[in-house]
């Protein structure tokens, strides 16, 4: 997945300290591995926790401008406040690490499920979810732009939402290859033994603003940050919100540090007066520089 990036010491540098920290050759895990190691929970959210932040090196090493405002999808939000200073890449890692053992322990393989709607707009899938749910959990869970939104709950519950979806007009639904229902209440527990962990992690005032996934908001102190990334385990993730957020504050550039493009997609369609640049490769990397300055 980091092939684009050869070229760049400061994103093997960052491999070797993220190695060196979790004692797991994670540069050869996403070179050589294989899916089920590379799927595996507690391997993924370190490796893309390293991944985001070894992008944001190499964008600073190039001569990168400093953001202005800077946010996370999910996992990404840890990446963020790293970027931004709030958190140290230290700490960060086993941070993550205990995160995805949390997530992965509170519901057992089976019991949960996630699923993308396409073509229904955010209260059609909520009255779908309250709907479908019949005494289970089922809610919308990540808005990830107008028209694709997340859910996710107890499995069965999924599937009756994902058919009632279609039956109200959905162009798709699709079961996600993850077997935690991330961002429902059915994480409360593993939240909050997350926030029996953090209560041990320093964090700083971030440098650069981070507008959180659950609330929209910047925090500013320890605390605040703690409480938004326990709810955020629970609550779901406002994409939407967080992208326009960016334009009301006068953003005109967003910038996606990690070797995809899925969420610069996703800004596209969120924002059209934002220019959504995806560091995908070194040479979008390059191009993406050329285009800010």
């Amino acid at each position: 997945m980091m092939n684009g990036y050869a070229e760049f010491p400061a994103v093997r540098d960052t491999f070797t300290e993220a190695s060196d920290i979790l004692k797991q050759d994670l540069w050869q895990l996403v070179a050589e591995g294989d899916d089920a190691d590379l799927n595996a929970t507690i391997n993924t959210q370190p490796i893309m926790l390293t991944a985001g932040v070894a992008v944001w090196r190499a964008w600073l090493a190039q001569g990168g401008a400093q953001p202005v405002l800077m946010a996370g999808h999910s996992l990404g939000e840890y990446t963020a406040l790293v970027a931004a200073g709030a958190l140290n890449f230290a700490d960060a890692l086993p941070l993550v690490r205990f995160r995805a053992q949390c997530m992965q322990q509170a519901v057992p393989e089976g019991v949960g499920g996630i699923a993308a709607i396409l073509g229904l707009d955010d209260d059609t899938v909520r009255a779908v979810c309250a709907e479908a749910a019949q005494n289970e959990v089922l809610e919308a869970v990540n808005y990830n732009s107008p028209g694709q939104v997340v859910i996710a709950g107890n499995r069965g519950a999924v599937e009756r939402g994902m058919e009632l979806a279609k039956a109200k007009g959905a162009k798709r639904a699709l079961m996600l290859p993850m077997s935690v229902p991330s961002h429902c209440s059915l994480l409360k527990d593993a939240a909050a033994r997350l926030g029996t962990y953090l209560a041990d992690v320093a964090i700083q005032t971030p440098t650069i603003p981070v507008l959180h996934n659950a609330d929209v908001q910047a925090h500013a102190d320890a605390d605040g940050i703690r409480d938004a990334l326990v709810r955020q385990l629970y609550s779901p993730v406002r994409w939407v919100e967080t992208v326009t957020e960016f334009g009301k504050r006068g953003v005109t550039f967003n910038a996606e540090c990690a070797p995809g493009r899925v969420l610069a997609g996703l800004n596209k369609r969120i924002d059209t007066n934002q220019q959504a640049l995806a560091l995908s490769d070194g040479e979008a990397l390059k191009a993406a520089l050329a285009a800010v300055m």
